[in-house]
């Protein structure tokens, strides 16, 4: 499973990255007033950081025509542009025309296997399911994940289930367990995944024996 970072922060980015825990990067407009900068100057930096691998970049208009033209600026930033449109109606479109000119399309704001039946109609290149808004109304977000993924196994569509709106750690194993393509998460979520109670005791432990052997290994 591919991890993308849901983030505009240029130095958690580069934390990561260097690690090799970072596949591709998302925006989107909260995240970018966030970071307190110019969209395209904070896109463009990310975009240097990790060539190659998709950075999503959002349109804000609501038309198709207005997304498409923002899409296309947005483009421009760089080669690995991924422009992020919402599941309506008119992103559809929007999807279907940007997809046709060879852009990546990461759609965004699903919350049914309906809706992301469509995107892949429409060309889609990533479907962002939105799992923690959906639990956050208690419903099971990661029963959305595998219904996806059932549909696009049962007719071989293209189009990758990017799993978002990540809270915890434990999303991000079931996403891998039910096959989710890509999970995008917060810095802290993907850190969070290196913790365990038992893997702090087990080295508190060793530690405390180590010192009393009074060696040193340096």
């Amino acid at each position: 499973m591919k991890f993308f970072v849901d983030t505009a922060d240029v130095d958690a980015i580069r934390e990561l990255n260097d690690l090799g825990m970072v596949d591709g990067v998302t925006t989107n407009p909260s995240l970018i007033a966030k970071s307190g900068r110019d969209i395209k100057e904070v896109t463009a930096e990310i975009c240097a950081m990790i060539p190659g691998r998709p950075v999503s970049a959002e349109t804000v208009a609501l038309d198709a025509d207005g997304m498409i033209a923002e899409g296309r600026e947005l483009a421009k930033i760089a080669d690995n542009i991924t422009i992020k449109v919402p599941l309506t109606w008119d992103g559809l479109k929007a999807c279907k025309v940007l997809t046709g000119e060879g852009r990546m399309v990461n759609v965004t704001l699903c919350f049914s296997a309906n809706q992301a039946l469509l995107a892949a109609k429409a060309g889609a290149t990533f479907i962002s399911p939105f799992v923690g808004r959906l639990d956050d109304l208690n419903l099971d977000g990661m029963e959305l994940i595998a219904e996806i993924r059932q549909i696009y196994d049962n007719y071989d569509f293209s189009t990758e289930i990017l799993t978002a709106s990540v809270r915890t750690a434990n999303h991000m194993k079931q996403a891998a367990l039910i096959g989710a393509d890509v999970a995008t998460a917060p810095p802290a979520v993907i850190k969070a995944m290196a913790s365990h109670v038992l893997t702090d005791k087990g080295l508190d432990a060793f530690l405390k024996d180590w010192a009393k052997t009074g060696q040193t290994i340096l």
